[in-house]
């Protein structure tokens, strides 16, 4: 039966999790119906454009969480090394340990990579950007912190999938307690 929802957003954490699961071809209007417990004219009715202006309102969640939670704190935060802390906890927290696929990073490896492609750009040239900025904040030159901020979110992607496809998420926080290794400078005697 269907529900009454109170405003678009109320829909958007469900709309995430069907093209986290199914991707952006498998997401069917009617199994978006069945997560949403919305008719397709309510859907409609939120999203006119379909299910392209679907994921790109669950994306518009996502790069704001993102820019707020991350993003920003890397480029600003007075105590850089802080910032780094904050984003490596957040990125734990916000994969649920290895648990959740990233949807951008679904995307890009998906059939609708080329729909969302400036998107799926920006997300990932501003996560490394703006772990670079924190990066030579601490100390490193651009020509070091740049390709290792680059290796990092490479890793963390990398790492999400492998603990999915070897379904071990401990595996996802090995390789996160490693990185902040790499990217910490080493405590001062």
């Amino acid at each position: 039966m269907a529900r009454t929802v109170k405003a678009r957003a109320d829909v958007l954490p469900a709309l995430a999790e069907v093209f986290r699961e199914y991707g952006y071809e498998g997401a069917s209007l009617s199994l978006i119906g069945q997560r949403t417990e919305l008719g397709k004219g309510s859907l409609y009715n939120f999203f006119p454009g379909g299910k392209e202006e679907m994921a790109n309102a669950v994306l518009d969640e996502i790069d704001e969480w993102f820019e707020t939670r991350m993003f920003k704190p890397l480029r600003e935060e007075a105590d850089a090394s802080a910032a780094i802390r904050a984003m490596l906890a957040d990125t734990l927290a916000y994969f649920r340990s290895g648990r959740r696929v990233c949807l951008i990073g679904a995307l890009a490896l998906g059939d609708a990579r080329d729909r969302f492609a400036e998107r799926i750009n920006v997300y990932f040239a501003g996560w490394r950007d703006a772990l670079a900025t924190a990066l030579a904040r601490q100390g490193l030159d651009e020509a070091e912190a740049q390709p290792l901020a680059e290796d990092a979110v490479a890793l963390i992607q990398g790492g999400l999938v492998a603990a999915r496809a070897m379904d071990d998420p401990s595996l996802f926080e090995r390789l996160l307690a490693r990185l902040e290794m790499r990217l910490l400078p080493a405590p001062k005697n």
